[in-house]
């Protein structure tokens, strides 16, 4: 692919990359760089782009496997729940701590979940995405991503209760 038609394909996509990466990642920044590091890597392999049929779900694939990688080296350290804790307004010291220990111990477990279950996981019962939002911005079917976020689900509630006993 010559220089000419990679400015005419592949860069009008930077701003639809650069959502998916946003809802994946959630931190403007983080978004722009996974969408830099895609871009880049497909300047790299402009000659090869020929061989696929669609190369806007080719961009969409590796921003989204970018974003998947860079999910499973984040550390996080706010809790998982915190804006409804404030709404809910409790004081008590014991609940907080609780909560902390639990939020501790959830956040352990999602960590260990293969990436696409824990960006599964984080998109449906923390972002609110409907599972056709999620499919899209995984690039997998909604069955897929039900029986992901099922598994997901199964697995954290059995660690959870085998760690909390």
């Amino acid at each position: 692919m010559n220089p000419e038609r990679f400015k005419a394909e592949v860069l009008p996509l930077r701003e639809r990359l650069f959502h998916i990466a946003w809802n994946m990642l959630e931190e403007k920044q983080d978004a722009e760089d996974a969408v830099q590091e895609a871009l880049l890597k497909l300047w790299h392999i402009r000659d090869s782009l020929e061989r696929y049929d669609n190369v806007a779900a080719f961009a969409t694939t590796m921003t989204k496997n970018l974003c998947i990688d860079r999910l499973r080296i984040r550390d996080r350290e706010e809790p998982l729940a915190d804006e409804l804790y404030r709404q809910a307004g409790t004081e008590d010291p014991y609940l907080q701590l609780e909560r902390k220990n639990t939020d501790l111990i959830l956040r352990e477990i999602i960590g260990k979940l293969p990436p696409l279950q824990q960006a599964i996981i984080k998109m449906k019962d923390m972002e609110e995405y409907e599972v056709e939002e999620i499919a899209e911005i995984t690039g997998t079917q909604p069955e897929a991503v039900r029986m992901n976020l099922s598994r997901a689900r199964k697995k954290v509630r059995e660690d959870y209760i085998r760690l909390t006993q």
